[in-house]
């Protein structure tokens, strides 16, 4: 039986991930809504209160990063996780920053994300410490930072780093470059 601490959201705009991990963490005890976009989301907020969150980073246009103060002005011990395809050190630090608990990259185990839901270490975090970052990862990074710094502004962004917006467009739609 589901008590109100085990109350989460998962908000993830990928269909088959969003019913598989409800499936699953609904397996490992949590009481599970789901929500496809920010709108679906905020919709829910109120009426179901939920203790955790699994949130993407990236809602089809919207940033996933936006909801983290509404979920935490719902309940301000929210344990939020953010999740995405196309991590970055800018974006982590932002959703750290804002207020997220664990910021993890897809595909996800999910026993790595129930841990991160408890705020449990995982082993993941001495293993990206002791792997170099290769230039392209560096040069995703550095990207990442700038348009960080330019609030998601793609032309500001490309104006900043010297070279053609669209040619942006292009880097960012790919994932990124592994470490």
């Amino acid at each position: 039986m589901n008590t109100p601490n085990s109350k989460l959201i998962l908000i993830e705009d990928d269909d088959a991930f969003r019913t598989t991990a409800s499936r699953v963490l609904t397996q490992r005890g949590f009481e599970v809504r789901d929500a496809a976009s920010v709108e679906d989301a905020e919709a829910q907020l109120l009426s179901f209160r939920p203790r955790y969150a699994v949130l993407d980073l990236r809602l089809g246009e919207a940033s996933g990063l936006a909801l983290i103060p509404r979920l935490l002005a719902v309940d301000p011990e929210c344990r939020i996780v953010v999740l995405t395809g196309y991590a970055s050190i800018a974006t982590a630090v932002s959703a750290i920053k804002s207020g997220a608990m664990d910021y993890l990259t897809k595909p996800v185990d999910i026993e790595v994300l129930v841990a991160a839901l408890h705020g449990e270490a995982t082993s993941r975090e001495e293993a990206l410490e002791a792997e170099p970052m290769s230039v392209r990862r560096a040069s995703w990074e550095h990207i990442q930072r700038v348009l960080n710094d330019a609030e998601g502004n793609i032309s500001e962004t490309a104006r900043r780093l010297g070279m053609h917006r669209r040619s942006l467009q292009r880097m960012l739609q790919k994932r990124p470059p592994k470490r």
